[in-house]
């Protein structure tokens, strides 16, 4: 058993609010923008984090970089379009669209220079690793003629060089889009002609140059290009020239009553390609004359240009974490099979028979999820499978799985979420594969996302049909199940299989569910059954009697649950949360949430599992505790707009395992921990000099969970815990 002084730690002492700020208003929420770009710079800390290695630091600045673009694709342009339109509603916390736009362009702005520092350091750090990338004054002859060979077989016949004039109109360039843009002078006469050289994405940003053992050496794509303008110019010199890259809004705008859902997806995909500019990234120094064209033509404000001087595109710099260089990541790690499926000799029905089952991912292998559905395809006992898939992967074989059991003659149903952003064209993709199996498919609800991830499989067993039911906090999706934090709950309980069984039938025939026995739904349930917990708890305080919330999530903005938390705090409830990402709740203010303390784990795995605890009259963590897990954040889209699972474990090792061991060591994190502070900042657990810092992470890697142990049992399994109930 580990000790750790942090859960029986008092709570950190509250802070009064500031003179005459209003704590019944907006002054109760922090901005959901602003508290999403404070994620994102504790991403890009993490690429100056000495403790993790050279490349995965690299690895976090193209993360935080691509984040922001996705942020500004789709929040930033959202925002956009109702400023635009004269919107003036503020949000919860007082600020109107525009005052968003404002504090957000500031923030982002010192973000992206940011990012430019850190990869500059970065750089150097590789040098000295021998990881080299060149400019044009540092490469030798023998370089020059690799580049040209290069250009002229790999590079030449992809690229579309455009003049810029009344005859050739401004070319459509994609969101993400990287151009090199030139002014020109004929060597004949004098002539200028400005050309757009639009670089085609397929193309890596970075070519290898041929190095030493040892060594890597790169040059940036456009370095090589504008080596070769001659090829694509003859008789033309270069006067001068910028790179700029575009960012359009991709949001999405379908028709209420569409007839064919995914013809109206196909539509709407062509539509977002050619949605408006909402940010211009153009090189420092930039011919003025180009630059004025080049914002003419898209067009963009100044406010929507930001001026780089460095790399545009930092995004780019993940093909820069090289496989061959494993001293420079993350040590191995192969994801543990658990003991019990190895007990059955690899079959999970019988595992899951034997006691209810939790898998925590990637600790323990996602290949169980696949093996699950491998299995009830093959199994001639298995009559039946339902599944959900929200994000799937290029080659999924979660739907290899479902089209091999419907070719052999099961009855399959997948719900495939076509609203599922950015993943719209690979689900319709999958959907078609899935309809030519013989699956039949459902697209669920026009105005509702279906964002539960569930499976049921059901099998005919002596003279009944018993439920193998599958809970997941993640996606179906076999390439982030080993970034990506999440859990895989199997069950055979007869009260959850009716529940699935109900839950699908609202799926697929709109039949809204009554009576179920376990499961709280969104957007019918789920958000009320919260909100009657946390009454419960704030009840048992009242009463005397122990009363505390462990929650763990990605985000928590939802004002509802927000305005309950702080209710429950101040009648003595005791609340603890992890959340990852956006954050609306102020903790630590006296009369309003003294007992909340919030924090945020960042670290090599992707923390994306969403859990509820509630002492029910207990300190947690206790056995006596009601233990949730769910498919749903707090916020309002998932409370209220889409349709999510909160399911509540009530196997005792599987409560253990949550409550004792992934929650107390979520809290109990010092090494990747950030502590929100009563004005919105984030800070590091105070160091401790004489201690390794705990990482959560490194003890999942380390032991395994107690769930999934075999005839071994759980008692040799660590558990955090204080204390006993």
């Amino acid at each position: 058993m580990i000790e750790t002084d942090f859960l029986a730690a008092p709570f950190p002492a509250s802070v009064d609010p500031s003179d005459g700020e209003d704590l019944t208003g907006a002054g109760r929420y922090f901005n959901r923008e602003l508290s999403w770009l404070a994620f994102n710079w504790r991403v890009l800390e993490e690429a100056e984090n000495a403790r993790v290695p050279l490349l995965e630091r690299l690895r976090f600045l193209s993360i935080s970089a691509t984040n922001l673009d996705e942020f500004y694709t789709v929040r930033v342009a959202g925002l956009r379009e109702l400023a635009i339109s004269g919107n003036t509603t503020p949000g919860a916390d007082g600020l109107s669209p525009a005052q968003q736009l404002t504090r957000i362009d500031a923030n982002a702005r010192s973000l992206m220079e940011r990012q430019q520092v850190v990869f500059a350091e970065l750089t150097a750090r590789m040098a000295e690793e021998g990881i080299h990338i060149l400019d044009a004054d540092r490469l030798t002859g023998d370089d020059r003629a690799f580049l040209e060979e290069t250009f002229l077989n790999r590079v030449f016949p992809v690229l579309s060089p455009l003049a810029i004039d009344p005859a050739h109109p401004f070319p459509f360039i994609p969101s993400t889009g990287y151009s090199l843009a030139l002014q020109l002078e004929r060597e004949s006469d004098g002539r200028i002609l400005r050309a757009l050289l639009p670089i085609p994405q397929q193309i890596d940003r970075f070519i290898r140059l041929p190095a030493p053992d040892g060594q890597h050496r790169f040059v940036a794509l456009e370095d090589m290009l504008l080596l070769h303008i001659g090829t694509l110019y003859p008789r033309y010199r270069v006067t001068g020239y910028c790179t700029f890259r575009v960012l359009r809004d991709s949001d999405l705008e379908l028709e209420d009553e569409a007839e064919d859902l995914v013809r109206e997806f196909e539509v709407a995909l062509k539509r977002r390609r050619r949605g408006e500019v909402v940010r211009l990234n153009i090189s420092a120094h930039a011919p003025e004359r180009l630059k004025r064209i080049i914002m003419d033509e898209l067009p963009v404000t100044e406010s929507e240009t930001i001026e780089t001087d460095g790399l545009i595109g930092v995004a780019h710099v993940a093909e820069l974490v090289l496989k061959d260089r494993p001293d420079l990541l993350w040590p191995s790690f192969i994801p543990r099979v658990p003991e019990r499926v190895q007990d059955h000799e690899g079959d999970m029905f019988a595992a899951i028979r034997q006691k209810d089952m939790l898998l925590h991912h990637p600790y323990e292998t996602f290949d169980m999820v696949v093996r699950f559905l491998h299995q009830a395809a093959s199994d001639p006992a298995v009559v039946a499978i339902k599944q959900t898939l929200y994000r799937t992967s290029h080659d999924s074989p979660i739907v290899d799985a479902l089209c091999e059991a419907a070719e052999s003659g099961k009855q399959v149903t997948a719900l495939v979420e076509l609203k599922a952003r950015f993943d719209e064209a690979a689900n319709i993709r999958q959907s078609r594969k899935l309809e030519r199996a013989g699956v039949h498919v459902v697209y669920g609800f026009i105005n509702l996302k279906t964002h539960a991830k569930i499976s049921a499989v059901i099998r005919r067993e002596g003279d009944r049909m018993v439920t193998y039911s599958h809970f997941g906090t993640g996606n179906y999706h076999h390439i982030t199940a080993r970034i990506y934090t999440d859990l895989s709950f199997f069950t055979t309980d007869g009260a959850l299989g009716r529940d699935t069984t109900r839950l699908f039938n609202y799926l697929s025939g709109y039949a809204q569910p009554e009576d179920l026995e376990n499961l709280a739904v969104s957007p019918l349930t789920l958000k009320p059954r919260l909100l009657e917990m946390f009454e419960q708890e704030a009840q048992n305080a009242e009463a005397g009697k122990p009363a505390a919330i462990w929650a763990k999530m990605n985000s928590l903005i939802e004002t509802d649950v927000i305005n309950k938390l702080y209710e429950v705090s101040g009648r003595g409830v005791k609340v603890s949360l992890v959340v990852r990402g956006i954050c609306g709740l102020r903790p630590g203010i006296a009369g309003l949430s003294e007992n909340i303390r919030i924090k945020s784990i960042v670290g090599r795995f992707l923390e994306h599992s969403r859990i509820v605890c509630v002492g029910n009259g207990r300190e947690l963590p206790s056995k006596k505790a009601r233990v949730f897990i769910s498919s749903a954040d707090w916020m309002g889209r998932n409370l209220n707009r889409r349709v999510e699972t909160l399911v509540e474990c009530n196997n005792p090792t599987v409560k253990a395992q949550i409550v004792r061991q992934i929650m107390a060591a979520n809290l109990a994190d010092t090494a990747q921990s950030w502590i929100l502070r009563p004005d919105g900042s984030y800070e590091r657990p105070a160091a401790d000099d004489d201690a390794r810092p705990f990482s959560c992470h490194r003890f999942f890697m380390e032991n395994p969970s107690l769930s999934g142990r075999g005839s071994a049992g759980a008692a040799d399994v660590p558990e955090l815990t204080h204390g006993d109930d």
